[in-house]
């Protein structure tokens, strides 16, 4: 069995997501707030992280607890998930209402490349783990 990578997070004071490595290798990712500290930390980390991607992994983004998804949020997510490592993740976002998923669908639908990630929003957790346990030869 494969050793799973360093996941190489620090919560800091005052940005508003925590990570925790799935038992499938992949990231949890709860977020609580989109302030702009929470943004530019949780940028960083995830360009990081797709800098050492050398693998198909499973990522889970819960953003239940945010009510509000600005559109800097999702400009600065489909940047991030434009880079060419992305297209090894498949990725779950949960949001609380359908209504926030529209709007990230709105926004993401004109910028996202063919390069990027396996990507899909639920608004069911359950339904969201599901997805991702999919075999990862079946991406998307």
């Amino acid at each position: 069995m494969t050793e799973p990578k360093p996941l190489n997070f620090t919560p800091v004071p005052g940005v508003g997501y925590t990570v925790i490595r799935r038992g499938d290798g992949g990231m949890t990712l709860t977020f609580t707030d989109l302030s702009d500290a929470t943004l530019q930390h949780w940028h960083d980390f995830a360009l990081e992280h797709l800098f050492n991607a050398d693998r198909r992994t499973r990522n889970l983004y819960d953003l239940r607890a945010v009510k509000d998804i600005p559109e800097k949020a999702i400009r600065m997510a489909v940047d991030a998930n434009s880079d060419p490592s992305a297209r090894n993740i498949r990725v779950a976002v949960v949001v609380a209402s359908e209504k926030a998923a529209e709007a990230i669908r709105d926004v993401a639908a004109l910028a996202l490349p063919e390069t990027a990630a396996a990507l899909k929003l639920f608004t069911d957790i359950n339904a969201a783990e599901a997805w991702l346990a999919r075999p990862l030869d079946q991406i998307p």
